[in-house]
């Protein structure tokens, strides 16, 4: 994003902390692609993801006088589409896979070669697409979102040892998925 660019979103940002509703649809028009993609990655359904983008941003324009330009207004909407995005998913009553309660450690056997996992970027998404809703949310946060496992975590509500362990077993679903050819 270019230095004119962050001036004006600046500007528009302070303009709709004193209740301009235009400078909001500036900042709407500029990020909501991003900011869908961000959810869709997360909640793959079309409709629920259109939905979550209003809320998303009626949610960013309600607390706009919150907002403190630390990240910038991108990464904050972008937060703010993180969280409302898990909490659907929570809404949805997920079943959360208790792995932590059987497996505690991952055995030696469960190491994979991290050289093995350079496919075609068409072929990874759709092998992403397969996982159960728990595995691809974890990855979508982790290798999408950039969001340190710690993290994802606290926002799902389960431990770091658990977020590690389904990341690990969902990297092992892809590949087999991979190695399958697409079939699963």
């Amino acid at each position: 994003m270019n230095g004119t660019l962050v001036i004006q979103q600046d500007e528009w940002v302070e303009r709709c902390k004193k209740g301009d509703t235009s400078a909001f649809t500036r900042l709407y028009e500029l990020h909501a692609k991003e900011v869908y993609n961000t959810i869709y990655r997360l909640v793959p359904h079309t409709g629920e993801a259109e939905d979550l983008l209003q809320e998303v941003f009626v949610s960013a324009y309600q607390s706009i006088h919150r907002f403190e330009n630390t990240g910038g207004f991108r990464a904050w909407v972008k937060r703010i589409a993180i969280n409302q995005s898990i909490s659907w998913i929570r809404k949805q009553k997920m079943r959360l896979q208790e792995l932590e309660e059987r497996h505690t450690e991952m055995r030696e056997d469960d190491v994979i070669d991290e050289s093995q996992f350079s496919f075609r970027v068409a072929e990874v998404k759709k092998a992403i697409e397969q996982l159960p809703d728990m595995y691809r949310t974890i990855v979508q946060l982790y290798l999408f979102e950039n969001l340190p496992q710690e993290e994802i975590a606290t926002l799902l509500g389960i431990s770091y040892n658990n977020v590690r362990i389904q990341y690990h077993r969902a990297k092992q679903k892809i590949l087999k998925t991979l190695n399958e050819g697409g079939r699963s």
